[in-house]
């Protein structure tokens, strides 16, 4: 999420609104919002509603939800999906302005 709030600037500029989408419940994922002074959209989905629709994966040993990175167009066509295997292994910012710049 840090790495999106870093450039959200460039994403505000090709009118693309930023939605994070978390495990934790409504007031964990609030603090940690306002800990962090995070501008954009923060759903929690502590249920797991969401993560089921896009087949986000959780597995246990690495301590929950692996990262996904999806992005939709405004006709809510999935434009470019990517699925961690760990919380370090997400598409640079820079990947997926390149992915919009192109839409």
């Amino acid at each position: 999420m840090m790495q999106l709030h870093q450039d959200q600037a460039e994403f505000e500029k090709r009118d693309t609104l930023l939605v994070a989408i978390g495990p934790e419940s409504k007031e964990d994922f609030k603090k940690y919002w306002e800990e962090n002074e995070l501008d954009f959209y923060g759903i929690p989905d502590s249920d797991h509603r969401v993560l089921e629709l896009y087949g986000q994966e959780v597995k246990i040993l690495k301590m929950g939800r692996m990262p996904a990175q999806i992005l939709v167009d405004k006709e809510a066509i999935v434009r470019f999906t990517n699925y961690g295997k760990s919380m370090k292994d997400i598409a640079e910012n820079e990947e997926i302005l390149k992915i919009i710049d192109g839409l």
